[in-house]
């Protein structure tokens, strides 16, 4: 059981890590259409995660929707004063289309991708936690819905971290670890979250909602805006579409 949680653990990681690998496949930066259309999958899917992964099993785990409501709000606040008192870039249409990202914003480009893949990690480490106790509803093809839908919607997040890097004359081998390193704290958010299991287990409902609340933020604050400026934002609609709708089956279907 142990080795299967781990791995787990391990799936979004392995969604950032492949996004970078782009940098030796890809000759150029992404173009604005190709980040539109990833962005919005990415978006897509984290709101599918945050309703059907998250949300549902926490008013289902209380048999209310108290616990779900504080919880949600709480994550929401908590990526509100995160974004408020620590410097980091927005990823905006603005700052990505056309324009090559200096070596001088890598550092805030990383903390901004890093802060928002907290939630996530917490979100898959919260779900494996409550499995592995066997103390909830949640089921292990549950829990492994939402890694594999946190890996898919990571690998846009990988190349939009290593592409414009290599773009700018980095390395392809700087560019891909940096790009890799920008998931590291998911895989280590959701290890030390299993590990507090029996703290984690008695406030479940609350948990799985602060996460949802904590992805749904990014999603509004950070990606949607992306996704919709400038031209061609029904790209990013379409295929937000398409990202909530593969997350939605994949949930319903192994959950």
């Amino acid at each position: 059981m142990k080795f299967q949680w781990l791995q787990g653990l391990m799936i979004p990681f392995l969604g950032t890590m492949l996004g970078s690998a782009c940098v030796w496949f890809l000759k150029k930066d992404l173009k604005p259409k190709v980040q539109k259309a990833l962005t919005g999958f990415a978006a897509g899917v984290m709101v599918a995660a945050s309703i059907w992964s998250l949300l549902i099993p926490a008013i289902e785990q209380s048999d209310s929707f108290i616990p779900a409501m504080i919880g949600f709000w709480i994550g929401i606040l908590f990526l509100l004063i995160l974004d408020e008192t620590v410097p980091h870039i927005h990823l905006n249409s603005e700052e990505s289309e056309g324009v090559k990202v200096s070596l001088k914003k890598t550092t805030k480009l990383l903390l901004a991708v890093t802060l928002h893949n907290i939630p996530e990690g917490m979100a898959v480490g919260v779900v494996f936690a409550g499995w592995n106790t066997q103390e909830s509803h949640l089921t292990f093809a549950a829990a492994m819905a939402l890694a594999v839908g946190i890996a898919i919607q990571n690998f846009p997040e990988g190349a939009i971290i290593s592409m414009p890097l290599r773009s700018e004359g980095m390395s392809k081998g700087k560019a891909f670890v940096y790009g890799t390193l920008s998931g590291a704290v998911e895989p280590v958010a959701a290890f030390v979250t299993v590990l507090l299991a029996d703290l984690v287990v008695p406030v479940l409902p609350y948990l799985l909602s602060f996460a949802a609340g904590a992805m749904m933020y990014v999603v509004v604050e950070e990606l949607i805006p992306e996704m919709s400026e400038g031209k061609h934002s029904n790209i990013g609609t379409i295929l937000f579409a398409a990202g909530f709708t593969i997350m939605m089956m994949l949930d319903v279907a192994l959950g």
